[in-house]
């Protein structure tokens, strides 16, 4: 019993002591889920994001203490034809008197007429921290209301940063809760398919939430160290359900098969903890891996999503070598109970002659050209998959900005309405300077320079006839000068102002004050920035997924051809997800299929996440099918028939992990904002194309054209000169492939 991996010990015990184990699964759960509420969240701030030189500006404003107020906007327009200026006037009166009597309102100020006379915009200071502006802008919105419902003629609506950051926490926070309630009925569906028995089904869903719950509760006590993100939450949700499901998924259909051999209970377990558990465990520490890469990225983002994604696989991993054994000891044969008749008659594990898990005659089919003819099928499978993945060549990474908000909140719908009444004039660039208060006036003469060489530039606007607006902190040490350009953030010209500015002028005209402090920040450069950020660290988190990987598959099969062979696989797939992510967004074909509006770009933070993520996701699979290849080779099949072994003794349990897979995926691809849509379609594209080309297709062919050689190995890492008998003795021979009738 000592010499037994803990997997099966753990296992072991589990079973042998069914209701200690679940009793202390439910006090952890309970434990974390209470204690991190306890906790409370802590968020990432402004300057806890700050990214390159835009990153440095914001520093630098931020150090100025400038009295910047959250402003709101009443905005009065007419409901059809033109705006009656009396009655205008009367509402944004009775708004005015309204307003000023509510709390946290500072100043009302005097309504302004758009040009064309469609619209009076009442604005609104509001007093305390403009950071926490959103979390008081209620009160303002129900005075406003009111006030339309007194002028029901007109449409009387408010509009400003607060109530947008406002409608958008709702609009994320309802998103979630349609996800976690669509992941539910979906995944269940998609398992009772798949084991046609409720109890066997509902097991997998069970673990999988309960796995999140602590997840979220201890996310939320690491947020103290690494601060959380609005990200964090959703995407816990989205990997702790698809690997919680995965997990259970791999060890319940093993268990089953072996009880269908005629194993006792507590045999069945220990051989599911064997082989399907240790195949967890290395897929599970094979995701921590892929998801601590993105630490390396220095960016508050990234490792908070790492905190969030590393927690939920430990848990689930946990869980499924503990309380999962217990459940499965508990239940017994009562797992395959209630039986849906139709599908438990499709779906039951059953044996052939010989003792194997009989396979449909699909799988057989699908793998008879990589094993008769693997070079060809080889070649033909990875063209299309790097044809596939061309697109990626042109990425474009951008932030989404105000323009890719959903149009469905009337907060963003009064915004479209403001902008087209009063029309922005383009984007802003924010000059900020720190030096020390005796250059002052050199600093602000150096401003005003600037800004009259930029107004003679067509890149940017020309400079307002009372001279540029320099803000000065009180202390004298801070200024900062906006500088504008009359095009589109998006459009290529505010990038080229930008690049002029940071390159040409700015240096130019700052350089050399002694102890002087500068960058240059905005929208356009927080985009660009990060972009760029990302560029940069995406070749440093790659090089650390991919050598960790390679050595952590190299100890488990002790092979170093099987480690290479699964890097260039997840890299061929993680290709093809990038550039099927490139054809779908960055053009407008699909615009109106998926409900987006393209930004011409994907979304900055994107290509990295989604590497680690579907490099990490991807290697369940590949462990749990080369494992199954691995125990025919122990068993003295020959490789080809090792191969076709593997492959479709684990086609039901594979098909079904990528159809949960996908499924909890193209939920998040249903959301509002553009880049969890773009996460959604990114990963359920990957999975779909992993689970089928790359391993029903391309790896069969790739390892039969390999033969012997798959495993080989220096000799320091093989562990006997002879392969060791299977522990669930798979069958002698290997399954025919049954010609398809």
């Amino acid at each position: 019993m000592g010499n037994r991996p803990v997997t099966v010990r753990m296992a072991r015990w589990s079973a042998e002591h069914p209701w200690r184990a679940i009793a202390l699964w439910v006090v952890f759960v309970a434990v974390c889920f209470v204690g991190g509420n306890a906790a409370g969240l802590s968020e990432a701030t402004s300057g806890d994001q700050a990214i390159g030189e835009a990153g440095r500006a914001s520093l630098i404003v931020d150090d100025g203490a400038f009295d910047d107020p959250a402003v709101e906007n009443v905005l009065i327009t007419s409901r059809g034809g033109a705006l009656d200026p009396a009655a205008a006037k009367a509402a944004a009166d009775d708004a005015a008197a309204r307003l000023r009597t509510v709390t946290g309102v500072a100043e009302v100020g005097p309504p302004v007429t758009a040009r064309d006379g469609s619209a009076l915009l009442l604005p609104i200071t509001m007093a305390g921290d403009p950071e926490t502006a959103s979390d008081r802008v209620q009160p303002l919105r129900d005075a406003t209301a009111t006030v339309q419902g007194a002028h029901p003629q007109l449409r009387v609506e408010q509009v400003g940063g607060p109530s947008i950051g406002q409608a958008l926490d709702d609009t994320l926070g309802k998103d979630f809760e349609r996800a976690e309630l669509l992941s539910l009925p979906v995944t269940l569906a998609i398992l009772i398919i798949a084991f046609g028995a409720l109890i066997a089904a509902s097991v997998p869903v069970l673990l999988a939430l309960s796995s999140v719950a602590a997840a979220m509760g201890l996310s939320t006590l690491a947020s103290h160290l690494v601060p959380a993100t609005d990200t964090t939450s959703p995407v816990i949700l989205l990997i702790g359900m698809a690997v919680g499901v995965d997990y259970s998924l791999f060890y319940i259909r093993r268990e089953r098969e072996e009880r269908a051999k005629g194993r006792s209970g507590l045999d069945a377990v220990e051989i599911a903890a064997e082989t399907s558990g240790h195949a967890v465990v290395v897929s599970g520490f094979a995701v921590i891996i892929a998801m601590a890469g993105l630490f390396l990225a220095g960016d508050v983002v990234f490792s908070s999503l790492a905190v969030g994604s590393i927690l939920v696989v430990a848990v689930a991993v946990t869980g499924s070598l503990t309380v999962l054994p217990a459940l499965l000891a508990r239940l017994g044969r009562w797992v395959d109970r209630p039986r849906v008749p139709l599908l438990w008659r499709l779906t039951a594990p059953r044996t052939g002659r010989h003792g194997e898990p009989r396979t449909p005659r699909l799988w057989p089919a699908v793998l008879r050209p990589a094993l008769r003819a693997p070079v060809a099928t080889l070649v033909i499978s990875v063209g299309l998959l790097l044809a596939l993945a061309v697109p990626a060549l042109g990425m474009k990474l951008k932030f989404p900005g105000m323009e890719d908000l959903p149009r469905t909140t009337p907060a963003m719908q009064a915004y479209d309405r403001l902008t087209a009444a009063f029309p922005s004039t383009g984007t802003n660039h924010v000059v900020a300077v720190r030096a020390p208060a005796e250059q002052a006036d050199r600093v602000n003469a150096a401003l005003t320079d600037l800004a009259a060489r930029a107004g003679g530039d067509p890149l940017f606007a020309p400079t307002e006839a009372d001279g540029p607006k320099i803000k000065v902190s009180a202390d004298h040490r801070v200024s900062v000068l906006d500088v504008a350009t009359p095009y589109a953030s998006r459009d290529e010209r505010s990038v080229q102002s930008l690049e002029k500015l940071r390159a040409d002028l700015v240096p130019a005209e700052l350089r050399g004050i002694p102890g002087i402090e500068y960058a240059v920040g905005g929208s356009v450069a927080d985009s660009e920035d990060y972009a760029s950020h990302v560029r940069d660290k995406l070749p440093l988190v790659m090089g650390f997924v991919l050598v960790l990987t390679f050595l952590v598959m190299t100890f488990t099969f002790r092979s170093v051809v099987v480690a290479a062979s699964s890097i260039v696989l997840n890299l061929l797939s993680a290709g093809a997800a990038y550039g099927l992510l490139v054809l779908v967004f960055q053009g407008e074909w699909a615009e109106g299929l998926l409900g987006f509006t393209s930004m011409g770009a994907i979304v900055s933070w994107l290509p990295l996440f989604l590497f680690v993520v579907l490099f990490g996701l991807s290697m369940d699979y590949h462990v749990f099918v080369v494992s199954r290849i691995r125990e025919g080779v122990r068993a003295g099949m020959s490789n080809r028939d090792a191969v076709s072994y593997g492959i479709t003794s684990s086609a039901g349990v594979v098909t079904s992990a990528a159809i949960v897979m996908v499924g909890v995926f193209s939920i998040f691809a249903t959301l509002s904002t553009i880049d969890m849509k773009q996460l959604g379609i990114g990963l359920a594209a990957a999975i779909l194309l992993d689970a089928t080309i790359i391993r029903g297709v391309v790896l069969p062919a790739l390892m039969t054209m390999l033969g012997d050689a798959n495993w080989w190995a220096p000799r320091f890492l093989r562990r006997s000169p002879t392969p060791a008998p299977a522990p669930t003795d798979p069958p002698a021979p290997a399954p025919e492939l049954v010609p398809v009738s």
